[in-house]
């Protein structure tokens, strides 16, 4: 168990808070860039615990800046882009991405005061059809090139679940803590195959991007070999997974982002990719998008539980919007859970110090595509995939 300032240091992260200021170090996801169109070109949204405004403006860049104006606090999710920025609808002060005042209407020919105008803007950047953004200090890193992003020989799409009242650390506990899959998910027919042999063998390797969660089953009869299921916690907060479609049979690669959008609430963004040698999607492509509701019920507080996500959800938020971890009691079969608390707490204080996170790619170094040892040998997944060049 934590003591409750250490279960604070681990979750809590607005602005000014520890584990804030590490997220802060990473490119987040803040939404698909399908979303964005020019019939609706600006959208708010909450992130990190700041209120902001997500755009695209009419030469096709994106922009990230404060929801309110500098000069008299108006909603800028209601104003109007054109190729230079977004302009404010109260008074039609304007601002280009990096948060410059480009004209004050209202103030004399030649007025300087725009030029001390600074608003509060992030930059963004587009891969594989997200939206990402840097909210940390300057130089910004460079913004990983994840294989699923970067992939560009099959189908890419993209999944975003409503919001979940939690804190996004239990929801990233869950990515290593395989001992909930037999019990949570077992009750679904096309995974009861995967749960038989439910002695298992379970390893956390720590490596360049995080935590390697390798799950081997012993085999299921005389003679046969084990069975490995290997797939990476890509550290801070996003799981690399692999499953395989009942309909198509492919196999579907993914990247499942769980972004803080404040202490009590996280936002599940899903970027799926199934390879098929027939189809090409750029990695600068925008993709469909999904939505997916796992509320039910007629006030809407209970839970669909015929997905294995909405199964997750559940778990998730019945813990509390951020779990007491000063009253849990933890087992042997919770060892990935306290490796990943104390990674995360290792990374806070090189963080608080100055130094580099784990993951965090200079900006010099983010070009090649980063190919991720993904195993599942149930469903046919050996190695890893050979890919053609991007």
């Amino acid at each position: 168990m934590l003591s409750r300032e250490e279960n604070e240091k681990l979750t809590l992260i607005g602005p000014g808070t520890p584990a804030g200021a590490l997220l802060r170090r990473y490119w987040q996801p803040v939404a698909a860039s399908s979303e964005l169109t020019e019939e609706k070109p600006i959208t708010r949204i909450r992130i990190l615990g700041e209120d902001l405004v997500l755009y695209r403006d009419t030469a096709g860049g994106y922009g990230l800046v404060a929801e309110q104006c500098p000069h008299r606090k108006a909603s800028l999710a209601y104003g109007r882009v054109d190729d230079e920025g977004i302009r404010c609808p109260y008074h039609g002060w304007k601002f280009n991405a990096a948060g410059r005042c480009l004209e004050t209407p209202a103030e004399a020919p030649g007025a300087t005061l725009k030029d001390a105008i600074r608003h509060t803007a992030y930059p963004v950047e587009k891969l594989g059809g997200v939206l990402f953004a840097y909210m940390g200090p300057e130089p910004a890193p460079a913004l990983p090139r994840w294989d699923v992003l970067a992939w560009e020989h099959g189908h890419r799409y993209i999944r975003i679940f409503e919001p979940l009242n939690c804190n996004w650390l239990q929801c990233m506990e869950n990515s290593v803590d395989p001992s909930h899959l037999y019990w949570l998910h077992g009750d679904l027919a096309h995974l009861k195959p995967m749960m038989d042999g439910y002695e298992e063998k379970h390893d956390f390797i720590k490596d360049d991007y995080g935590i390697m969660k390798r799950r081997t089953t012993p085999p299921s009869e005389p003679g046969g070999a084990p069975q490995v299921d290997q797939h990476p916690l890509l550290f801070p907060n996003t799981l690399r997974h692999v499953s395989r479609d009942r309909e198509s049979g492919r196999h579907r690669h993914n990247l499942q982002f769980r972004m803080p959008i404040d202490d009590t609430h996280t936002q599940v963004l899903v970027c799926n990719f199934e390879p098929d040698p027939e189809v090409h999607t750029p990695s600068d492509a925008d993709v469909p998008v999904e939505y997916f509701e796992f509320r039910t019920g007629e006030n809407r507080d209970e839970y669909r539980m015929d997905m294995v996500a909405f199964q997750d959800f559940m778990a998730w938020e019945t813990q509390g919007p951020i779990m007491d971890r000063s009253e849990e009691q933890l087992g042997l079969a919770d060892k990935g859970v306290v490796e990943l608390r104390r990674l995360l707490s290792e990374q806070i204080d090189i963080a608080a110090e100055g130094g580099a996170p784990l993951n965090v790619v200079p900006a010099d170094q983010g070009k090649p595509i980063i190919e991720l040892e993904v195993i599942n040998e149930r469903i046919g997944l050996k190695r890893p995939e050979t890919r053609p060049a991007a």
